[in-house]
């Protein structure tokens, strides 16, 4: 199971890469590994203000749906056109090519994000 040491994680195994004003948003290794074959990516908050906790989208594995969270306050201001054609980059690639949305950031200060070691605890590892 591979957890990123330069990336931030939430309790629903969302991962977030912070860059100034923006930060890159996915679903963990481990996430990807417990849904399975993932079929289809359905983000429909292109351009919305979303606050942490909200859900801005789902992915569709062979056996089920998942609700996709956001980790913090933001605009969805960019999504992962390849997961159109390719939506099994999310399993291939989550930190890399799999990603799936970038925000504009609104507000950090509510933050409830876990450090790779607090998200290993949180996954059994």
């Amino acid at each position: 199971m591979k957890i990123e040491d330069n990336l931030r994680y939430t309790e629903n195994h969302e991962w977030i890469l912070i860059e100034g004003n923006t930060a890159i948003i996915g679903i963990t290794d481990y996430a990807q590994s417990e849904l399975g074959d993932i079929v289809y990516v359905d983000i429909d908050s292109l351009g919305q203000d979303l606050g942490a906790g909200d859900v801005f989208g789902s992915v569709e594995a062979v056996k089920t749906v998942s609700d996709l969270y956001m980790p913090v306050a933001g605009k969805v201001v960019e999504l992962n056109e390849q997961l159109e054609s390719n939506p099994d980059l999310v399993n291939q690639a989550p930190y890399k090519e799999g990603w799936i949305v970038k925000i504009e950031l609104c507000d950090t200060s509510d933050q409830k994000l876990l450090s790779p070691d607090e998200y290993k605890k949180h996954i059994g590892l």
